[in-house]
């Protein structure tokens, strides 16, 4: 009788695993904690790319580091719009202490789930025009976290820096990612400002990137790419069709010219994921998000890939101060 209970132990284990690894959860983990006073926190991401474990990883961290003890439930929809919302009533149903979002898509999954459970983003571009709260200082959709407003002007006065005379910039985005849009918004104001010109090109899909970067590339100079997951997935396709037709590609996140782009000017991705972590245990401790200021955190570093350098014959000045990636 021993030995089958055994059995059915070992059995119903591995069913358990089948079942999580199934549904798409990255991972269930218990640290700092002994069961007893243990918080639950559904980490929910639409998709995964550099920046985005980054900021997932340093949310985590933060939270280790200041001893909380917490099981992490991390979950990504792999760009599935119908899995996200799957995850984010698994979440609820589950009735974790706090969830966790990573960019917006997600954000604004649980946000119009309207459940009383706090929710602390991480790395939203825009989150008034994501409608995921009304004001920063007083977030009012049981909601808060961290922007990332994107440095359109800081982007493009490196991009003299690094390549100056370039007079029409190409932009492709994801015309359904509110984030992408803002951003691009931005870039025509600051560019037509500034007396240049722009082209732009929208697509549903990673797939869709191919046909709209080689019509770009024979009508413009040089390409900016926002903070669009979609357009990051394909950075590989993206970034080849531009070396060889010898023009550069400016990125707004830190993890695009790891990814090959020229240049970028963006957050610390994992120091983002640190400050929200931050606003976390605020709300674990009792506060709700009314109570937690939303807070736009500044790009400070500029990312170059010298690799990327090369191909295009440019180099790169000391006085730049940036991270030199790609070597």
């Amino acid at each position: 009788m021993m030995r089958m209970k055994r059995i059915f132990a070992v059995v119903s284990a591995i069913v358990c695993a089948v079942s999580i690894s199934g549904c798409g959860k990255l991972e269930d983990k218990a640290v700092n904690g002994d069961g007893g006073d243990t918080k639950k926190i559904a980490i929910i991401q639409l998709n995964d790319n550099g920046a985005f474990t980054d900021m997932r990883e340093g949310f985590k961290e933060e939270l280790i580091d200041k001893g909380i003890p917490v099981e992490f439930k991390e979950y990504n929809a792999q760009g599935d719009a119908t899995t996200l919302q799957s995850y984010v009533q698994n979440a609820i149903t589950e009735g974790v202490d706090l969830i966790a979002t990573v960019a917006t898509p997600a954000t604004q999954a649980v946000v119009s789930a309207q459940t009383d459970i706090p929710n602390v983003f991480i790395a939203v571009s825009d989150p008034i025009k994501a409608e995921v709260l009304t004001s920063m200082e007083a977030p009012d959709k049981n909601a808060t976290g961290t922007q990332n407003p994107i440095p359109v002007e800081k982007i493009f006065t490196t991009a003299d820096t690094l390549t100056p005379g370039i007079n029409t910039y190409g932009m492709i985005y994801t015309e359904a990612q509110p984030n992408s849009v803002s951003t691009c918004n931005a870039a025509k104001e600051y560019l037509t400002s500034a007396g240049k010109q722009f082209k732009e090109k929208t697509v549903a899909n990673s797939a869709e990137v191919q046909q709209a970067i080689d019509i770009l590339l024979s009508e413009c100079d040089a390409i900016f790419v926002p903070n669009d997951a979609t357009i990051q997935d394909a950075m590989p396709i993206l970034v080849e069709a531009a070396n060889a037709a010898k023009k550069p590609v400016y990125g707004s996140s830190a993890v695009m010219p790891v990814s090959g782009a020229l240049a970028a000017v963006a957050i610390s991705d994992r120091e983002i994921g640190k400050i929200s972590a931050g606003m976390a245990i605020e709300i674990l401790n009792g506060k709700t998000p009314a109570q937690v200021p939303a807070i736009a955190v500044e790009a400070t570093v500029t990312t170059v890939n010298k690799a990327a350098a090369d191909v295009l014959g440019i180099q790169i000045p000391d006085s730049l101060g940036a991270e030199i990636v790609g070597q």
